[in-house]
């Protein structure tokens, strides 16, 4: 029994990890790395591992650093089923379709950029290895043991970080020696009392754990300070005549922004006449797909939803669906919010709202989310005074805040919490952090635990 990390190992984006236990190989994940789009391209090109040996495929939630690299895995040659919730399942296809036509669209520029090569760049996958994929999904529910082999069942538990995210649990007769062990897998854990969804999962015991570790060695600001740090940025910026312009991540993120924003026209935190756009078409589907699983909210949005009430569609906003209707806001006057993705600014349309704002002294960027190295959107926290977009250098004259209570992963405080709760551990490994949060997170667990703390490398096995 032994587990390898073929993605999210030392990073923090493409998660893949292959679990290797009585003659069968369970993947779990099957994430895009996510970086700079040369580097992304090259990376997500090829498996470490034969797809067509894997038996089956477990998915924690809908993050295409998670699901991304799923259309190539079956166009690779697995033929086995994608075992999943059923709202990560709903938004799958959209999320996919639309990293369909990312690769599509990346290929196409970098075959201008290599146009006198003899080299020929295709997309990874096209919308019909979307559809096709589509068909190996198998929705499972939430606290439900279910077989997928003698001596093997998996059960799904809220994660707590996106609507449909699971940690998953593995119990497992190993036939090498005969023993019943337990292995959870994360995915990515979130925090208590984050908007819309319900808290994380209360585990209590586990042999083995593969956690995230994001924020391994990072405490975020308290959850209950985000909303009132918006109103401040919001109202600074509209005082001085400026548009906020939010690169977010079209799933959860963008819909915890709409909800926030619209708390804050409801108390008459913010001016109430304030214009909001979302600017990203599947932010859009997403959030059409979000109104149907309201049995999947905490309390306080079913409340909402019984008195007829929609915390996502505040009477200002405006979706934006149409490139000319995006395009169109370039020449907005007067300050307004324009939520774009993608949440790295790597790709999508946000590019073009950070290019005909970032000079602006007036307006300010708000960053809301995890930003990967070497991505556009790391070059902003880490206070670049120059970025590069579409080949050109603009001076960063906006104001950018990092608003980090908006976060949807544990922290360093809340990792500890939870695995201080579980009994029997004997292995805690670490994936999804860079070294700088794995590291300090993995030395810091000596302290409270006698499990052995293992920072996953790439493609270097653990055995169980």
């Amino acid at each position: 029994m032994k587990i390898t990390s073929y993605g999210a190992a030392l990073e923090v984006t493409g998660s893949q990890h292959l679990l290797e236990v009585n003659g069968k190989k369970i993947l779990m994940d099957c994430g895009l790395f996510q970086g700079h789009r040369k580097l992304a391209f090259e990376k997500n090109q090829h498996f470490a591992y034969d797809p067509a040996s894997v038996d089956v495929l477990l998915v924690s939630h809908a993050h295409i650093d998670h699901t991304g690299n799923i259309p190539h895995l079956v166009k690779e040659g697995f033929k086995g089923v994608i075992y999943c919730t059923e709202a990560t399942k709903s938004l799958c296809l959209p999320m996919l379709l639309d990293s369909a036509y990312i690769q599509e669209q990346d290929a196409k520029y970098f075959s201008r950029k290599l146009k006198n090569s003899a080299l020929s760049i295709e997309p990874i996958y096209d919308a019909a290895d979307v559809e096709h994929t589509l068909e190996q999904f198998h929705e499972l529910p939430y606290d439900t043991k279910y077989k997928l082999y003698d001596g093997i069942y998996v059960t799904f538990h809220e994660a707590g970080h996106v609507l449909g995210s699971s940690m998953i649990a593995l119990d497992i007769l190993d036939q090498e020696d005969g023993k019943q062990k337990r292995l959870v897998f994360t995915g990515d854990l979130g925090r208590d009392r984050l908007p819309i969804i319900n808290d994380p999962y209360d585990l209590q015991m586990s042999d083995y754990l593969l956690i995230e570790s994001t924020y391994g060695n990072r405490k975020h600001a308290p959850i209950e300070e985000g909303v009132p740090e918006l109103a401040r940025v919001i109202n600074r910026t509209v005082k001085r005549g400026g548009k906020i312009i939010i690169p977010s991540f079209a799933f959860e993120r963008t819909q915890e922004l709409i909800y926030s924003i619209h708390l804050l026209i409801d108390q008459k935190e913010i001016p109430t006449n304030l214009p909001i756009f979302i600017d990203s078409p599947l932010a859009t589907h997403l959030t059409d797909v979000f109104k149907q699983h309201i049995e999947l909210y905490d309390e306080d949005i079913r409340e909402n939803f019984r008195l007829g009430q929609n915390p996502f569609d505040p009477r200002q906003l405006k979706h934006t669906n149409s490139v000319e209707e995006s395009k169109n806001l370039n020449f907005f006057i007067g300050p307004c919010i324009i939520i774009s993705s993608s949440g790295m600014c790597e790709a999508g349309r946000i590019r073009h709202h950070l290019k005909n704002n970032i000079e602006d002294p007036k307006n300010t960027i708000a960053i809301v989310g995890y930003m990967a190295e070497n991505t556009l959107g790391r070059k902003l926290v880490d206070g670049a005074e120059f970025i590069k977009i579409f080949d050109q250098m603009y001076k960063v004259n906006a104001e950018v805040v990092i608003l980090e209570s908006f976060s949807a992963h544990a922290d360093k405080d809340d990792l500890d919490e939870f695995i201080k709760r579980i009994k029997g551990l004997k292995k805690i490994m670490l994936v999804h952090g860079e070294p700088t949060q794995s590291e300090a997170f993995a030395e810091r667990i000596k302290t409270y635990s006698d499990a052995e703390s293992i920072v996953m490398e790439p493609e270097k096995s653990v055995k169980l």
